[in-house]
């Protein structure tokens, strides 16, 4: 097992790009099985959990070639299998998307209930639902969804959860509606930018869509899908990550390859505390070398900002003079990065569903631990800012949502390793001897 030892307080600098986006090449490849063609994905981000979709394609008869540049075809070779097993769905939530793919286009699905990240409560009652509402026969046996259906017919499908809306829901019944007689109508449809990019990628193999980037999706059935050609829009957490790394680092960097309408929440955010973003000729300017305060935040679905990137703010605001309260109305439970970063020296005192967060004049280096993707990602971004080394344990989290992290915070002249975990024998240093590089 690997983990990062990051030497702190240097100001990031320098120029990188931003991948792929993760979130939307896990559902658009889970969507290919509808198709009867060959598609070709650009700017596919090379990640543990887009290798894991890759796999499980592979299981349900879809062929998967990538090159070195990050470009996949992707085309159906063997339309029987329907069983999305455990071993290849429990390490990854977004493994549930092949459950609407699967009903409409081969009639049958049986897939394992997901796992993913330790965020807190997720069901899929409401992509059991949609696909009811559809006409499939769903239910729930040892673990298993199994879901069947001669032909799915169009409906109107509500989406609305406790929490707000469902993004993959959305893309479950959004690709199972492609196939369906008739017309659906999805209301309390996800907004998010990965899910736009979704229908545009199901727009370009024939389907019908309308509604993109509204809460109202309106789709009517076609018999076939074929093939298509396809880039993923740019990774807009993977964006807001490095922006925040400048800001908390109090250095300036510049990016490529991103949407900055996807990232409008995060921006006012950053700026309300005193980090300058601006468009330049071809690339994003993220300036966190002035005064920065601490201003509060609130974790919403899309437009609002990202719960994905509620742990890196929180971090940010760890280091920031004043108070702020931050407050996840998505995921009310997914503060596990708050116990590390006291560790590190930040005040950060849990609520119900926030945290109130006090900044502190410096942080400094410890060993911590990461909980889920985006915790490890805010550990990370704490490290750069904190005084000494600190090392980062469990960033296999991190290798499911980040593509070369490391390398490009390097290439901004951080000091971050890849290591090969060791027990600490004190804390904050770890069991004298070679550090032997990670493989």
């Amino acid at each position: 097992m690997d983990m990062f030892v990051v030497r702190g307080g240097r100001p990031l600098a320098g120029r990188v790009r931003v991948s792929g986006a993760k979130n939307a090449a896990l559902p658009l490849l889970a969507a290919t099985i509808l198709s009867d063609g060959v598609s070709v994905l650009h700017d596919v981000p090379d990640l543990v959990d887009v290798r894991s979709m890759e796999r499980l394609l592979a299981s349900l008869g879809v062929s998967v070639e990538r090159n070195d540049s990050g470009t996949t075809q992707v085309g159906v070779v063997d339309e029987a299998p329907c069983i999305a097993d455990y071993e290849l769905v429990r390490r990854m939530r977004a493994s549930i998307c092949v459950l609407g793919p699967l009903v409409a286009r081969r009639g049958r699905a049986v897939v394992s209930l997901p796992g993913g990240c330790n965020i807190g409560t997720r069901p899929i009652d409401l992509h059991l639902a949609g696909l009811r509402a559809l006409g499939a026969e769903v239910e729930t046996r040892n673990g298993y969804v199994v879901a069947r259906a001669d032909r799915l017919v169009g409906a109107r499908v509500d989406l609305a959860g406790p929490n707000g809306t469902t993004v993959t829901g959305t893309a479950n019944v959004l690709c199972a509606a492609t196939l369906a007689e008739g017309r659906t109508t999805i209301t309390s449809a996800a907004r998010e930018p990965e899910i736009v990019d979704l229908g545009r990628f199901l727009v370009g193999l024939g389907a019908r869509v309308e509604g993109l980037g509204t809460s109202e999706l309106t789709v009517d059935g076609v018999e076939r899908l074929g093939g298509t050609e396809h880039v993923l829009v740019p990774d807009r957490i993977e964006a807001a990550t490095l922006m925040i790394a400048a800001a908390i680092t109090r250095g300036r960097v510049e990016l490529d390859n991103v949407e900055l309408e996807h990232l409008g929440s995060v921006v006012e955010v950053l700026r309300s505390t005193g980090v300058v973003v601006r468009e330049s000729d071809d690339a994003i300017v993220v300036d966190g070398t002035g005064t920065l305060r601490a201003v509060d935040c609130v974790a919403r679905p899309f437009p609002g900002v990202p719960t994905d990137v509620q742990a890196q703010l929180t971090a940010l605001l760890a280091t920031v003079p004043g108070q702020a309260v931050v407050r996840d109305d998505v995921f009310p439970e997914r503060f596990m990065h708050a116990a590390e970063l006291l560790r590190l020296g930040a005040d950060v005192r849990a609520g119900t569903g926030s945290v109130t967060v006090r900044g502190v004049s410096r942080l400094t280096g410890a060993n911590v631990m990461a909980s889920d993707l985006r915790a490890s990602a805010a550990l990370v971004l704490a490290g750069l800012a904190a005084e000494g080394e600190t090392t980062v344990r469990r960033i296999y989290h991190l290798d499911r949502g980040y593509e070369g992290l490391e390398v490009k915070l390097r290439a901004l002249g951080a000091d971050v390793e890849r290591v090969v975990d060791v027990p600490a024998a004190v804390p904050g240093e770890l069991v004298p001897g070679e550090r032997r590089q990670a493989g």
